[in-house]
């Protein structure tokens, strides 16, 4: 039951986050950046200030879709954001835009949440149907249920594991945007505050799945 009663209790703050999310990015997407870049500027200037030349800054469709693909070496920016002058717009590139130095340095986190992409998208495809069967068959095949366990867990720890990945991605960001001057000491908390909003996203994501990992554990354990 206690279980239960985190799985609800993160839902619910899942969506309060995400409502607040969009709420803080439409406030500060009111708000000039003093620097005067557009998102895409941003991106590319904080990409060759750290001597990265082989990344490339693209416009996508979507809102709040923006995105770093290692795969393809591409900072991807929704619309608002690629030509956007706002403090929502520098923040949300200058973040993207350090991934892609995260990649270019070698940062250990996101090394480890690159190799784990491929088994964790196995999982992903797999552990619902797994899990399913595993309950379905738990008196004649118990392991099935317990390898259904597995899967789920590498999603929780791929979870886990993009929680540093996100928060040093914005600490760069805020680093760089206030010495370059692109924003100043009156927008600086604007664009933490928006940033910090984002982080709360995989924070509880981490938590929820978390939470659904532990009560598969007990439901696996009580029908021993």
């Amino acid at each position: 039951m206690s279980i239960w009663v985190i799985i609800i209790a993160v839902m619910v703050l899942s969506f309060i986050i995400q409502r607040t999310l969009q709420s803080k990015f439409d406030k500060y997407s009111d708000v000039p950046a003093p620097g005067g870049l557009t998102g895409a500027e941003v991106a590319r200037l904080m990409l060759e200030r750290n001597g990265i030349h082989d990344v490339e800054v693209i416009s996508i469709d979507g809102r709040l879709t923006d995105h770093y693909n290692p795969t393809d070496s591409t900072i991807n920016l929704s619309r608002d954001v690629y030509g956007g002058r706002s403090v929502a717009a520098c923040a949300v590139a200058a973040h993207e835009t350090g991934h892609a130095i995260q990649h270019a340095k070698g940062y250990g986190p996101l090394r480890l949440r690159t190799a784990m992409v491929p088994v964790v998208t196995f999982a992903n495809n797999t552990v619902q149907w797994v899990l399913l069967l595993g309950v379905l068959l738990v008196q004649v095949t118990p392991a099935l249920l317990w390898a259904g366990i597995a899967l789920f867990a590498l999603t929780t720890l791929f979870s886990i594991i993009t929680l540093p990945v996100e928060i040093d991605a914005s600490s760069r960001a805020v680093a760089w945007l206030s010495s370059e001057g692109v924003l100043d000491a009156q927008t600086k908390p604007m664009a933490v505050d928006a940033l910090k909003w984002a982080a709360y996203t995989y924070v509880i994501a981490a938590i929820g799945s978390l939470a659904t990992l532990l009560y598969y554990i007990a439901m696996a354990s009580n029908r021993r």
